[in-house]
Order: C-alpha cells, then sequence, then structure tokens
C-alpha cells in the first residue's frame, strides 16, 4: 500500500516576515525601546545624586574662584566685601605675584601664596613618583607570591589586606608613635632619628608610612590581572624552553599590564590628594605640606582663593588622569589592532 506524501512545505527565506506571526524587527524594536526607558528612569536618581555631590560643588568652587576674599584693603585700609577679582587668585597662585601694600602685586615671598603653591607642587609629586614606585615594586611582588598554590593561601591574602584595611588616621597615629625618639624605629636600628623634626626625616616618614599603608591594595589589583592569565600559556612557555626570567618578562608582564596600569592609576590619582596622613604625622611641617593640606589651611584665610587653589589642583589631577587614560587606551588599541592583523 503506497504512502502518499502531501507537498513539502517551504521555509521563508531569510529576512522574510513570517506571515504567521508578524516581522520580527517590530516586537525587537519594542523591546529595546522599552528597556532603554527603564534604563533612563532606573539611571535618573545616580544622575542626580552626582549633580548634588559632584557638579554642583565643582561648578560653585569655580565661580567662587574669580572672586575677591572680604577683608582689609591693603592700599585703604578699610574692610571690602569682596567683589570680582577676575583672573588675580590665579594669578597670585601661579604666577607668585602677591598684592603690594601701595597697590599692584610683587613676587611672593616663600612662605605665601604663590611661593608655597609651587613648594606643595613638589613636594606632593614628590610623594607621589616615590610612593607609587615603591607600591608598585612590592604590591608586584607580594601578588606574585600570593597568586602560588600553598597551604595557608588565604590567610596570608587576608593578612596581606590588614593595612589598607586600617583608617589612614589610625594608621598615620600608629606611625607617629613608632616614629617618636624613643619609638620602636630609633630602637629596632638603633639610630637617634627626629623623625618628624627635619625635612628629609619627615618626608621619608610620610612616604614610609604611606607604602606600608597603601602597597596591600596595588597588590590586590595586580593578583586579580596574575589570575587572569591561563595556565596554559606558561605551561607552553615551559615547554618552548623559556626561563623563569624569560616567562616574566615575556609572557607575565605583557598579560598583566592592563591591569598593572589600571592599578598605578588609581594609587597615582590618590597620591595626588594626599592630606590625612601627611597632615597628622608632620602637620604640614617641615617641607611636608600637600596641596590638599594647603587648600585647607588657605580656607581659614579666604575662601575665594582657597577655591582658585581647589580649582587648580583638581585641574592638576585631571590632566594627570588624561594622561593615563590616553596612554593606556592608546596601548589597548594598538594591541588590539596587532592581534586582528596577525588573524588575518
Amino acid at each position: 500500500m503506497a504512502t502518499e506524501l502531501g507537498p513539502t512545505p517551504v521555509k521563508p527565506a531569510s529576512g522574510t516576515p513570517d506571515v504567521h506571526h508578524g516581522p520580527k524587527g517590530v516586537g525587537e524594536d519594542n523591546r529595546i525601546l522599552s528597556q532603554g526607558k527603564w534604563a533612563s528612569w532606573l539611571l535618573a536618581p545616580t544622575i542626580i545624586a552626582l549633580g548634588i555631590v559632584i557638579v554642583y560643588p565643582i561648578i560653585s568652587a569655580i565661580v567662587m574662584s574669580f572672586q575677591k576674599d572680604a577683608g582689609l584693603d591693603p592700599a585703604t585700609g578699610l574692610f571690602t566685601a569682596g567683589g570680582p577679582a577676575g583672573i588675580q587668585n590665579y594669578v597670585n597662585w601661579l604666577g607668585q605675584q602677591c598684592a603690594a601694600p601701595g597697590g599692584g602685586t610683587v613676587a611672593c615671598p616663600p612662605g605665601t601664596l604663590g611661593g608655597q603653591f609651587w613648594t606643595a607642587t613638589g613636594t606632593t609629586f614628590l610623594f607621589t613618583v616615590i610612593t607609587v614606585a615603591f607600591e608598585t615594586v612590592l604590591g608586584f611582588w607580594m601578588a606574585m607570591i600570593m597568586a602560588r598554590t600553598f597551604k595557608g593561601r588565604g590567610l596570608v591574602r587576608a593578612a596581606v589586606l590588614v593595612p589598607w584595611a586600617i583608617p589612614t588616621a589610625v594608621t598615620a597615629q600608629l606611625w607617629l608613635f613608632m616614629f617618636d625618639f624613643n619609638g620602636i624605629i630609633n630602637k629596632l636600628f638603633n639610630v637617634s632619628i627626629l623623625w618628624t623634626g627635619s625635612e628629609w626625616p619627615a618626608k621619608w616618614a610620610v612616604i614610609i608610612a604611606d607604602t606600608w599603608k597603601t602597597t596591600p591594595f596595588m597588590a590586590l589589583l595586580i593578583l586579580a590581572g596574575l589570575q587572569m592569565i591561563p595556565a596554559e600559556v606558561y605551561e607552553a612557555a615551559k615547554v618552548d624552553g623559556a626561563s623563569a626570567w624569560q616567562r616574566f618578562r615575556l609572557v607575565t608582564l605583557p598579560l598583566v599590564k592592563p591591569a598593572l596600569m589600571v592599578a598605578i592609576l588609581f594609587r597615582t590619582l590618590d597620591a595626588l590628594r594626599m592630606f590625612d596622613l601627611p597632615y597628622i604625622l608632620t602637620g604640614g611641617a617641615n617641607n611636608t605640606t600637600t596641596l590638599s593640606i594647603l587648600v585647607i589651611n588657605q580656607i581659614r584665610q579666604g575662601f575665594n582663593s582657597a577655591a582658585a587653589l581647589s580649582t587648580i589642583t583638581f585641574l592638576i589631577i585631571f590632566l594627570v588622569a588624561f594622561i593615563f587614560v590616553r596612554f593606556l587606551g592608546a596601548n589597548v588599541v594598538e594591541q588590539s589592532g596587532a592581534t586582528g592583523k596577525g588573524k588575518k
């Protein structure tokens, strides 16, 4: 008995709308549009909050920086309520020019306005360069150790993070006791150094304390990058006869570089805003005043000139971040392009 077969159904060609279910693109577009509206509503509170706590203070500080501080007029000896100052506040800080008693401007003495600004800028960058360099080297070494498999690895990782978990104010007070003339540092190394009593010992006290405090942060970020490297890459390098130094230089460093650059960027921006650690350790004495300390000290003398200084500090930090991001972005693009050309 022959079986009669019906005609084989023909499937619609790709891109042809289904007559039973309607065009697929319409429903997909509606779904994407609905998700976009929900995302906008959900993000709106966060954007508004950021505008209130970040954008508004920045704009207010910029506006204030173009106003004169209220006080006694050096020329007349009368109290003035301020008023428009133009860019004079910025000139006072950047140009090392101060108001003369009889009118006009003169070069600032080393202990006032512009003289303080350039000294604090140099101190801030000195702390940033040295501490970030030490923290990068020590953090990389600690991350390499924590990336290995050994008994008690979890305990070691937890212990390493303890200095970073301690509040900075507590850390500064702890190191202040240790750097005392009769403290454990002088007793341990059998020296008699007045750590907070002269310039370079005070600077090294800040550097040592900050390095101890934030090296675990660098180690944590670098460790995250190391754990993203597949073990097969190291096994292949060993098979090819690469030594330990060659594996570190040709495998570890290139693959961990993105995480390393992010860690350096974060720490650099944090170090440029350093305030509480040197303020508690030295009070800014002995040429350890950073830009942030200088801003706080200037607030007591005039809000508007302090606003100009804080704006300059913000621009310096923004410029450093911009340079880092552009460098990291260009590097990633070049690596992606090179990879794409290799695949072709």
